[in-house]
């Protein structure tokens, strides 16, 4: 079969194939590589043809790390991964665009879930455990074909307990797709950074990916308020058949009023309006990994009921196998120091 290899120059063309695929989500979406533009980095977006039909796609950027510069792809390839053939393409051209952009290695973290099958077609395509993760690979996800009512009766009888409080307190919701109010949320941020010990995102980096997203409405900044004063605040992406908490960030008074789990709610609503039909908190850690620094916001992920989906971990496809050795001693010895 001769497929053909090319770029996608066609938003139109290519979110209309990404989202036609229930599995993916906004990593492999137009508006990541726009994203990623905005902030000068260079990105590829390729798609693989048969007859004149897209049949799969791939998008990712160069990180110009010291550690070694790599091209990354996460959320993707979307390709039939039951396709021998198509798959061994797909990561073939991923190889020659490495080479031509001068990669020591590719990070690639597929929306595939994890299983012995998934894991020997990986090692059999020359790909290896990266020593550090790449976005998500444990997600917690809600199934939004239930109504109100059977999400609530799913959740641990502390978040009701929240959520009747909250309602009692007349907390209030509201919706932003402004990138100008990006900056109230990083400031909250800075705050919030400091409590769970954690490194903030730039306020140029969270705009302009919420800029990205916000152009098609796909971005929305949720707002929980009592008596005028923020509470908690939630960074949406809608895309596709997902919805995704992206970042939240809450203040002192917040922790006290429990004004998240209202964020969550409304927001759910709204997916389903919108034809979506999961709900995804993003990443979670493993309930064993108690000293994972993000242990306690998975608890209050998984309070909500959430169905677990774990991801094939992230694996690199290497390049320049001498350079390689020096990312591989340095992600190591990170990945132990920030306890991830």
């Amino acid at each position: 079969m001769a497929y053909e290899v090319k770029t996608v120059e066609s938003k139109e063309q290519w979110d209309s194939f990404v989202t036609s695929h229930p599995e993916a989500n906004f990593l492999q979406s137009w508006q990541w590589g726009e994203f990623h533009t905005s902030r000068s980095k260079t990105i590829v977006r390729r798609g693989i043809y048969d007859d004149n039909k897209l049949v799969a796609v791939y998008t990712g950027h160069v990180e110009p790390a010291r550690r070694g510069i790599h091209l990354e792809i996460a959320g993707g390839p979307i390709v039939d991964w039951q396709n021998q053939s198509l798959v061994e393409k797909v990561f073939a051209d991923i190889a020659d665009m490495a080479k031509r952009l001068g990669c020591v290695y590719v990070r690639i973290r597929p929306q595939l879930l994890d299983s012995p099958t998934a894991r020997h077609q990986f090692g059999n395509l020359g790909l290896k455990k990266a020593p550090m993760y790449l976005s998500v690979e444990l997600a917690g996800v809600i199934d939004l074909t239930k109504t109100d009512q059977e999400i609530l009766q799913g959740m641990r009888q502390r978040l009701r307990r929240a959520l009747r409080k909250a309602e009692k307190n007349t907390i209030t919701v509201e919706k932003s797709t402004d990138p100008a109010a990006i900056k109230e949320f990083y400031k909250i941020q800075l705050q919030t950074a400091g409590r769970h010990q954690f490194v903030a995102f730039s306020e140029d980096f969270l705009t302009k990916q919420f800029a990205a997203f916000a152009k098609d409405n796909s971005a929305v900044l949720y707002t929980a308020k009592y008596q005028g004063e923020i509470l908690a605040q939630n960074f949406m992406i809608f895309y596709g058949n997902e919805a995704s908490y992206h970042y939240g960030v809450s203040t002192e008074l917040g922790t006290t009023l429990s004004g998240a789990p209202l964020l969550h709610l409304q927001a759910m609503r709204d997916a389903r309006e919108r034809g979506i039909t999961r709900y995804n908190f993003w990443g979670i850690v493993d309930e064993t990994d108690t000293n994972h620094r993000f242990y306690g916001v998975s608890v209050f992920k998984r309070g909500f009921g959430v169905e677990e989906l774990r991801y094939l971990p992230a694996h690199d496809l290497i390049i320049n196998r001498t350079a390689y050795l020096k990312t591989k001693l340095i992600e190591t010895t990170r990945r132990k120091i920030r306890r991830v």
